[in-house]
C-alpha cells in the first residue's frame, strides 16, 4: 500500500514516543510506502481533492530522540487523495474552522474513492468531550451548558465537580471544584466566557488517583492493555502532557464492557482508531482526532500496538 499521513510537521514530532511514528514504523516493517502532507497542503482543484504530498522513508537504526529518523524518498507532488491506498488523518487539534474545513475536504475525497481513516465526517460528528453523552450509561453525572445557574446548581448537588472546556486537549482548562470552592464564579465566568460558551461539568471521580485510563479501539477491537495516566501529586489531571505518569495494565472487566459496546458502533461509522478515556468505572472522553499511547503500551507489554493498527488498516483498505 501507499499510505498518506496528514500530520503535524515531521520536525515537530517526538519520534521516540509519537504514535503516528509508531504507525509509520509498523507499516514500513510490513512493506508499505509512506507519504506525508500537512493540513495547509490540502486543496480542491476542479472538484478533485488533492494534497501536496511528500514521499518519505524511515532511516533504519536512526536515533528516534533526534531529527534524522526520516528522509525524503523523492520529490513532492500534487496528488489526488483517491490515488493513495489509504489516507490517515493524524493532525492534532486545535479543532478550529480550518480543521473543520479539512474534515469536509476529506469527506469529499471519500466520495471520490479515497479511503480515509478516521473519516472526515466521523471526526467532525464525534466531538471528543460531547461524544460521551451518547453513552450515558457508562458516564458519571454530566452536564453540558453555558447557563451559570445550571452550573451552580450542579455544583451544589454533587459538591466535588470537574469543569472543562469542550475544545481543550492535554488537560488544559480542567478545574476541580471542591464543595466550598471560593473561586466558583470566577472559574465559571472564565470557562464560559461570561456565559457565551458551553462547557462540561462532571461529578468528580476520586479514582483519578489510580489513573486516567486510555483504552485504544482499533477496527472496533480493544487493545488488551490500557495506559493508566497517573497524576502528579496534588494534580487532578492524568494527561501525559500535564505531567502524568503512564502505566500499562490489563483491561478490567468494566473496561472490556465499555469497549465491547462502543467499539463496533464507532468502527461502523468510519472510526478505525479511537481512544476511550476511562476513570475508575466511568467513560470520560471519546478521542477520535489523534489518539496516542501506542509506544507506552508497546514498551511495557508484549503487545505491538503499531502492528495491530497496521493489520487493521490493511483490512479496512482492502490490501
Amino acid at each position: 500500500m501507499h499510505v498518506l499521513f496528514i500530520i503535524d510537521t515531521l520536525p515537530s514530532l517526538k519520534a521516540y514516543k509519537d504514535s503516528s511514528v509508531a504507525m509509520m514504523r509498523a507499516l514500513t516493517a510490513r512493506g508499505h510506502r509512506l507519504s506525508v502532507a500537512y493540513q495547509p497542503g490540502l486543496y480542491i482543484d476542479e472538484g478533485a481533492v488533492k494534497a501536496l504530498a511528500q514521499p518519505i522513508e524511515l532511516v533504519a537504526g536512526a536515533d528516534l530522540h533526534g531529527t534524522a529518523w526520516w528522509r525524503d524518498a523523492g520529490p513532492a507532488g500534487e496528488t489526488a487523495l483517491a490515488d493513495f491506498d489509504a489516507v490517515i488523518m493524524r493532525k492534532d487539534p486545535p479543532f478550529d474552522m480550518e480543521y473543520v474545513y479539512a474534515t469536509h475536504l476529506l469527506e469529499y475525497a471519500e466520495a471520490q474513492g479515497a479511503r480515509v481513516f478516521n473519516s472526515g465526517a466521523a471526526i467532525r460528528n464525534h466531538p471528543e468531550k460531547l461524544a460521551i453523552t451518547e453513552f450515558s450509561q457508562f458516564t458519571a453525572p454530566t452536564l453540558v451548558t453555558r447557563d451559570m445557574a445550571r452550573l451552580r446548581a450542579f455544583h451544589r448537588q454533587y459538591g466535588d465537580v470537574v469543569v472543562k472546556p469542550l475544545d481543550g486537549m492535554g488537560g488544559t482548562g480542567v478545574f476541580h471544584l471542591h464543595p466550598s470552592e471560593h473561586n466558583l464564579g470566577s472559574i465559571l465566568e472564565m470557562l464560559t466566557h461570561d456565559g457565551a460558551r458551553s462547557i462540561m461539568a462532571q461529578r468528580y471521580i476520586p479514582e483519578i488517583v489510580n489513573g486516567d485510563k486510555r483504552i485504544l479501539l482499533i477496527g472496533g477491537e480493544a487493545v488488551p492493555f490500557s495506559l493508566a495516566r497517573i497524576p502528579l501529586a496534588g494534580e487532578t489531571r492524568g494527561n501525559l502532557a500535564a505531567g502524568g505518569r503512564g502505566v500499562a495494565q490489563p483491561l478490567t472487566d468494566r473496561d472490556r464492557e465499555i469497549a465491547e459496546y462502543i467499539g463496533p458502533r464507532l468502527a461502523a461509522r468510519g472510526l478505525l482508531l479511537v481512544g476511550l478515556d476511562v476513570i475508575g468505572d466511568y467513560l470520560t472522553e471519546v478521542n477520535v482526532t489523534s489518539p496516542t499511547c501506542f509506544v507506552e503500551i508497546t514498551e511495557q507489554t508484549d503487545f505491538d500496538v503499531g502492528d495491530f493498527f497496521a493489520q487493521a488498516l490493511e483490512r479496512a483498505a482492502g490490501a
